[in-house]
């Protein structure tokens, strides 16, 4: 549209007013009038109604206003710029007492209009209204966006104070505009400084109590708030405790048969609360009489007698002990002389015999496998260790099969020890590998070939897949797997974004790989397109982190791709490295699963008693490392888990305990509920977050316990417990959370590797890569197995039947239904009835 030219009559009052300014160009901010010269100044238009300064809020248009008398015309200038004219809502009216002319105009003013302004000018509007008289402007209206940033510049810390001492939270709310106001809580409630003269909010929001008392002992919590949005910082417990103090000193007591006598005092004037120290000194005081009727006599023989008979049993059971010690040590040594670890003369890959193809049919490769003896499993530490003059490494014959003449292949065997080192001193030449853990818990490893194989590390989730023919024939490779903790490996996440899985690294990175293999590890992301933006993070051997992948924009042609199912995500690779799943959150309805698990001692010495509540993510590998830390410190499961889903809403996680029975057990908290920071739980990276509840039985003999505990996020999902158990003998949730193992071994080679048989899985690929116009093809097996989201990516490789079969054995093993699998192939109306057997001659 042409821009908007006022008419004739308002440039002319607009150049008289600026030749009367002596050119100014400086704009005014309050209403100017310019009147037609020999015009009546009485008739010059004055505003009924002029525009004012507004906030837009988030991305909702504002209405500016105008209304003038007596008016012909009003137009908005914004900027300096005239707004168009199709832009005005004009109406127009007569001025009942006056008769004259009454003109409203309403504009509406958008958040895009206000974002093109660059640099420090506001943006802002004024009107311009004119009659036969001249022109009058009215005052600027400033149009501003308002925000409020998420993160306050200083939050309020906890403190523990003693009695009558003052008490100073700070708080700097976060940038906003219009600037934020400040209120404090206090529990939830609202601290009024007018109710409670010993408090007051400084012009710098900190909350001042000038003398502390007991009952300012809470949880403070600073809220920011404009008219955009509320903010909470993280709340700080304040403790105000009472150090104890002695009583006077009662009268001393009579003198006694022993010639003393005695005075006590108490630890009560005050006693200590909330944390306060205890008394120093005696509470009991005695002395010697001096009265004439104590007369003190020596000590007889007797009693000589009586202390030497105690010295000499002392020495005797002392020099006792010595010997017990010695002979102990001694059969030790003995023992541990004779123990040797047979495991690796027993162990080690078998001869695997591998039969010419067929001339009639040369496409496939016949293999007579014995399934029950190409398992191997690798066990021991990378790094041998160094307290020795001969190291240990416990390693099973790894086997190398060296192509040659006439379809025949050689078995060789080579010494563990040389192989462990061998092993160990290439990695420790790449820089990249120094951050592996030193164990085998969180690692597996083994050597494969074209035949591919499988690596897990038990109880985790994790996996990784290597199909046949992803290793070029010819070729053998060492490859790893490897779970990470999060704060041995430094990811940096930016903004809003979270981990939602494990840091999992398979190498070595750099090997020549000619198919896909497929990565599986848990997450603990709610998945939905229009709550998460999903990326996969892989580490360079620089160390900086890249976005290789962005889930839901996945290239055919890309060297990664991921199935992402409802708690696990299946990555397809070329290239091997460390790789973690990240999400960022597009609205506040994105939440990740956290599990909740009580655990407390399996047995209880003392009057306390100790309940941890960990929240962790939803994913096998945390709940293995909180089970293993439990057992360490000896704690067992006392409810069974919930799953808690915690929204990207910066409110704080909280823990409370309710109908504590006063009369058994006395609960030591001394706020109302316990919190867990809302930055803490949605970084992913701090791992067993928990909060713990100490409780003390009133008498020994107690072991029944029946109270509730609460876990919610404020404004969000909650979870409630009901416990009611013997703590000396119920251990009935003891089994839910016993580690199973996943398959057997960690290290699988060959077809065992595979649910589907090798000939098999081969005639099913000849048979349905080739297109079909009835559709039995592998685009219809896709859709059977309700992966046609990828058909893309399927048909961008070799083969796409293979990728499909790759997938099934990564998300179904070591469980899948393979008469399920069978069963959709069959349905697929191939004409070759023979597809889905195996001739004895063939096996």
């Amino acid at each position: 549209a042409p821009e908007f030219t006022p008419p004739m009559p308002l440039l002319e009052g607009i150049a008289a007013s600026a030749f009367a300014r002596g050119h100014s160009c400086a704009q005014q901010s309050a209403t100017v009038a310019n009147p037609v010269p020999g015009a009546n100044p009485d008739l010059l238009p004055h505003f009924l109604v002029e525009p004012e300064d507004v906030y837009i809020v988030k991305n909702k248009p504002v209405l500016l206003v105008c209304k003038a008398v007596p008016a012909t015309q009003i137009f908005f200038k914004c900027n300096g710029e005239w707004v168009r004219q199709v832009d005005h809502v004009i109406e127009r009216s007569t001025d009942g007492s006056s008769g004259l002319p009454t003109m409203e105009v309403r504009i509406n003013v958008s958040r895009q209009q206000v974002e093109k302004v660059f640099g420090l000018e506001e943006y802002w509007c004024q009107c311009v209204a004119w009659s036969s008289s001249g022109t009058t402007k009215s005052q600027k209206a400033y149009i501003r966006i308002a925000y409020l940033r998420k993160n306050f510049e200083q939050e309020p810390l906890a403190k523990e104070v003693s009695l009558e001492q003052g008490i100073v939270l700070p708080c700097r709310p976060p940038e906003g505009i219009p600037p934020a106001e400040v209120e404090w809580l206090r529990n939830e409630d609202l601290v009024d400084p007018s109710l409670d003269p010993n408090v007051y909010i400084t012009r710098e929001h900190s909350l001042v109590v000038r003398q502390a008392r007991l009952a300012d002992t809470a949880n403070y919590t600073c809220v920011a708030k404009n008219i955009v949005a509320r903010r909470r910082s993280a709340s700080a417990a304040v403790i105000v405790y009472v150090d104890g103090s002695w009583s006077p000193w009662s009268k001393w007591s009579a003198c006694g048969l022993d010639c003393t006598h005695w005075r006590s005092r108490e630890c009560s004037d005050p006693a200590p609360r909330n944390g306060g120290e205890e008394c120093q000194g005696a509470d009991l005081d005695t002395r010697n009489c001096t009265t004439d009727l104590c007369v003190h006599t020596a000590s007889g023989p007797e009693d000589v007698a009586l202390y030497v008979g105690l010295i000499a049993v002392a020495v005797c059971l002392v020099l006792l002990l010595l010997v017990l010690i010695l002979v102990y040590c001694r059969k030790k040594e003995g023992l541990d002389s004779d123990v040797a670890d047979s495991s690796i003369l027993t162990s080690g890959f078998q001869p695997v015999s591998i039969k010419p193809s067929k001339a009639d049919n040369p496409h496939l490769l016949t293999i007579q496998p014995d399934l029950s003896t190409t398992t191997t499993t690798y066990q021991g530490s990378l790094c041998p260790r160094q307290d020795g003059p001969s190291p240990k490494f416990q390693l099973t014959n790894g086997h190398l099969l060296s192509p040659l003449g006439g379809g025949r292949h050689t078995l060789h065997h080579s010494s563990p020890t040389s192989e462990a080192e061998e092993f160990v001193s290439r990695l420790s030449t790449q820089n990249y590998f120094r951050s592996l853990p030193r164990g085998t818990s969180n690692m597996t490893y083994g050597t494969f070939n074209f035949l591919g194989g499988r690596l897990m590390i038990p109880n985790t989730g994790i996996s990784l897949l290597i199909p046949p023919d992803a290793i070029p024939r010819g070729k053998i490779y060492e490859i790893y797997l490897t779970l990470h903790k999060p704060e041995d490996v430094r990811l940096p996440l930016a903004g809003c974004q979270t981990l939602l899985s494990p840091i999992v690294s398979c190498g070595p990175p750099g090997v020549l790989l000619t198919r896909p293999v497929i990565l599986a590890m848990d997450h603990c992301g709610e998945p939905s397109p229009d709550s998460w933006s999903l990326r996969l993070k892989k580490q360079s051997c620089e160390g900086s982190w890249e976005d290789v992948l962005h889930l839901g924009e996945e290239a055919p042609s890309n060297l990664y791709y991921c199935q992402l199912e409802a708690s696990a995500c299946y990555v397809f690779t070329e290239q091997l490295g460390r790789f973690a799943l990240v999400g960022e959150a597009l609205s506040v309805a994105a939440a990740k699963r956290l599990k909740l698990l009580l655990f407390a001692p399996v047995a209880c010495t003392s009057l306390e008693y100790n309940i941890r509540v960990y929240c962790l993510h939803d994913t096998h590998d945390a709940l293995k490392e909180v089970v293993q830390l439990e057992k360490q410190l000896g704690g067992q499961l006392i409810q069974e888990p919930r799953v808690l889903h915690f929204k990207d809403s910066y409110h704080n996680l909280r823990l409370s305990i309710h109908d504590v029975p006063s009369s058994l057990w006395q609960s030591k908290l001394l706020v109302s509920y316990q919190e867990i920071p809302f930055y803490h739980i949605w970084n992913g990276t701090q791992q067993y977050l928990h909060c713990t509840f100490t409780l003390e039985r009133v008498s020994p003999s107690t072991s029944d316990l029946a109270c509730k505990l609460w876990v919610w996020q404020v404004e969000g999902d909650g979870q409630s417990f009901n416990i009611n158990f013997n703590i000396t003998k119920d251990t009935r949730f003891a089994e839910l959370l016993a580690l199973e193992s996943e398959g057997g071994v960690p290290a699988l080679v060959g077809p065992s590797a595979f649910k589907i048989p090798f000939l098999i899985r081969q005639k099913i690929i000849s048979s349905l890569d080739p297109p079909c116009n009835r559709g039995a093809d592998w685009r219809t097996l896709a859709q059977k197995l309700h992966l046609d989201s990828h058909l893309s990516f399927f048909a961008s490789k070799p083969s796409p039947t293979a990728m499909i079969l790759n997938l099934w054995e990564a998300r179904h093993f070591p469980n899948g239904n393979l008469s399920q699998l069978a069963a959709a192939v069959a349905g697929l109306g191939q004409p070759d009835a023979g597809l889905f057997t195996v001739s004895e001659a063939e096996c």
